[in-house]
């Protein structure tokens, strides 16, 4: 009698208990793999916000230069700055 009611389920071998352990680490993994999907987009959005900044802090330097507003050596240094 004891045998039959260990055979369903009284162990971690045997059906019900490994069943239950690999569902939660296939939902482990699922959610792992959504938060480091949402990570790698969000990181690549803040580097082509940060790049188009760049661009147009580069684009106003460029039109004070163009204007006369600053000199060579002005331009230089805040280009310098800029890191470009």
């Amino acid at each position: 009698m004891w045998a039959r009611m260990m055979a369903w389920g009284g162990s971690w071998g045997s059906g019900w208990g490994l069943f239950g352990l690999m569902h939660l680490l296939w939902w482990i993994v699922v959610l792992l793999a959504v938060i480091a999907l949402l990570r790698w987009t969000s990181g690549r959005a803040v580097l082509r916000a940060r790049t188009l900044e760049e661009d147009r802090a580069i684009d106003i330097l460029r039109e004070r230069y163009a204007r006369g507003e600053i000199d060579k050596a002005e331009f230089e240094e805040r280009k310098r700055e800029l890191g470009i």
